[in-house]
């Protein structure tokens, strides 16, 4: 006989169904009438509500039926330039990754074209400094903010990867000639360039003393979360939690294996500083992110219990579930009441982050 989900599990599913319906019911409601959220300027956000309606367990709406995203759909569609990016005036790269996302889950063929263009857009701005075809520098390999010439950093990787994972069935649809795939030894060389271990990173800001090991650092000499002397008086550059959980889950969109020392190594770091009442490293700032990423970075890895270094195990899901249905306004939404930084006073932005961490939770309950 199948065994049948325990009653508990069904109960909390349906409590984590209503925390993302109210959430939802927020969003449809506070849509600007040209159809974006928080801002016209940036289609990121308006494209990770949409991707939020898409990913309703309850599949309650739909774009064919739903003026609202309908609405949403035509503003990322006014967004895109004639060179495949989807952006309006900066955040070239971080608008173009996100605005994939809603393309990619609304499962729509017509958007096919617009994908297949963001793709080739996004892969040809895969940075490579130095010497053209030579990984020569600790830049070479990720993305940054809109140019191959930018520097890159980690959570610009994070999200051209996440977009090029998810829309990864273009490289087989014999029907997009012409689609090029990034380096992926690159990519790989600059996530582990921008990791505080010193057995595969020899940049001279790694010390790999025991609070920073095996976590990461925003971009290849620069934190974040700052730096402090270690007690062998050497200057560290700080790993912190968010962008620990983005290395983590771009090792898995890059193909490393679970086995890795890099991977083993950022998951020692993670265990050793869990926590939900904090982004690690950053006090609030950041902290709904964080939960976010933490969620799609666990999920992603296929753990179930996340085991502490003192031993403990965590049942993550329910827990990151719990804190955002405590942390949920009357009204619905969500906002970082602490910090501003990263837009998380902006509730349209941290709304959206928090549905898309329930439903991923709600997958996996």
């Amino acid at each position: 006989m199948a065994a049948t989900a325990p009653a508990a599990d069904v109960s909390f599913q349906h409590e984590v169904q209503r925390s993302i319906d109210r959430g939802l019911d927020w969003l449809g409601q506070n849509q600007n009438s040209n159809g974006w959220w928080a801002t016209a300027d940036h289609p990121a956000v308006t494209a990770l509500a949409l991707h939020a309606f898409n990913g309703d367990p309850s599949r309650r709406l739909r774009q064919a039926t739903s003026p609202a995203l309908q609405r949403g759909y035509r503003f990322i569609l006014s967004s895109v330039q004639t060179n495949g990016a989807i952006f309006r005036i900066g955040l070239a790269n971080y608008n173009t990754a996100l605005a994939m996302l809603p393309l990619i889950s609304s499962e729509d063929a017509a958007y096919q074209p617009v994908l297949q263009n963001a793709r080739r857009w996004l892969v040809a701005n895969q940075v490579d400094q130095g010497e053209r075809g030579l990984v020569d520098s600790p830049f070479d390999g990720g993305i940054g903010y809109g140019s191959r010439y930018d520097h890159s950093d980690m959570n610009n990787t994070l999200v051209a990867l996440e977009a090029l994972y998810h829309s990864r069935q273009l490289d087989r649809d014999q029907s997009s000639p012409g689609l090029q795939d990034l380096n992926w030894p690159a990519v790989r060389h600059f996530i582990a360039s921008c990791q505080n271990l010193p057995t595969v990173n020899k940049e001279s800001w790694v010390t790999g003393d025991a609070k920073n090991l095996g976590g990461f650092i925003y971009y290849p000499g620069n934190s974040m979360a700052g730096s402090e002397t270690n007690a062998n008086g050497v200057v560290a550059l700080r790993s912190y939690g968010s962008i620990s959980y983005a290395g983590l889950l771009s090792y898995i969109y890059a193909d490393v294996r679970p086995e890795d020392p890099r991977v083993q190594a950022v998951l020692t770091w993670l265990r050793r500083n869990f926590s939900l009442d904090e982004n690690p490293g950053l006090g609030r700032q950041g902290y709904f992110y964080y939960l976010h990423l933490m969620t799609k970075a666990l999920q992603a890895a296929g753990i179930e219990e996340f085991q502490l270094a003192d031993g403990r195990r965590i049942a993550w899901r329910k827990e990151v579930a719990l804190r955002l249905i405590n942390l949920q306004k009357a009204d619905g939404s969500w906002l970082n009441d602490e910090q501003a930084r990263w837009w998380e006073k902006e509730a349209p932005l941290v709304t959206a982050y928090s549905v898309l961490t329930l439903e991923i939770i709600h997958r996996g309950l």
